[in-house]
């Protein structure tokens, strides 16, 4: 039986998509930011914008590679502001800061479809939820899922931010069923990604693993697609397609 139902965030339970617009617009809203705390960038919103593009991504491989979170002053002056003459001790004052805009205002995120009802349904049926992200602002997950209507419905909330740890380490799927109390093979896991998600929870020895479909990340997936790939126990579309999954391991129907 599965009693608990763990969820990634990002191309899980909100869509996220970076655009021209939101990123210049982040960028606008960075310099004019750092500006006010005496650091001025000698550097127009489109370059600025280029250039995070190429060192997130540096980023993002130092994370896979080393599957830890560093802490947010170090993640912006050794990486996202790289070469700026900006020290960590600097910033670590609005690192929080800069980190909520970063994974709230460079890109657009939007509730999946039917997210509250699915969570509700979920709750209904005596499943246990929490949240498990990669994430490099602290407070984004909360406000989120409070925006969205569903923060009274997760018990646990654990991100990369706080723990120092990243996905696909089972450290910190272990850590998310020790705050809740219960085991692997009682716990589940939703995920958009197979490098992250699929590989992570299958190596923590959980019981259910299912990965909700995203096209954009499929690049990330590239290395996972061969026979010996990590596999999902079932591969969904739509969040609600959740509710007959559990209802069928569980041998229960909404209340």
């Amino acid at each position: 039986m599965i009693t608990t139902l763990l969820f990634d965030l990002g191309g899980t339970l909100h869509n996220t998509e970076k655009t021209k617009e939101s990123g210049l617009r982040f960028c606008e809203h960075l310099i004019s930011l750092l500006s006010e705390h005496g650091f001025r960038l000698d550097i127009q919103p489109e370059a600025l914008d280029a250039m995070l593009a190429v060192n997130g991504e540096e980023y993002k491989h130092f994370g896979e590679k080393n599957l830890i979170e560093l802490p947010q002053a170090e993640i912006w002056s050794g990486f996202f502001l790289k070469g700026l003459g900006i020290g960590p001790e600097q910033l670590a004052p609005l690192a929080e800061e800069l980190s909520f805009l970063y994974d709230s205002e460079r890109v657009v995120n939007l509730p999946k479809p039917r997210l509250k009802e699915t969570m509700k349904a979920l709750r209904d049926m005596g499943v246990r939820l929490g949240v498990i992200s990669n994430i490099i602002s602290t407070t984004l997950v909360p406000r989120a899922l409070r925006e969205y209507g569903i923060a009274d419905y997760m018990e646990c909330v654990v991100m990369s931010s706080e723990t120092g740890i990243r996905k696909p380490d089972p450290a910190i799927f272990r850590i998310a069923m020790e705050r809740m109390g219960v085991t692997a093979a009682e716990t589940g896991y939703v995920g958009d990604t197979i490098s992250r998600d699929v590989l992570g929870s299958r190596n923590a020895g959980l019981g259910l693993c299912v990965r909700i479909e995203n096209p954009s990340v499929a690049h990330r997936d590239a290395a996972f697609r061969g026979s010996d790939a990590p596999k999902a126990d079932y591969v969904i579309k739509e969040l609600d397609e959740l509710i007959p999954i559990l209802s069928d391991m569980n041998g229960r129907t909404v209340r």
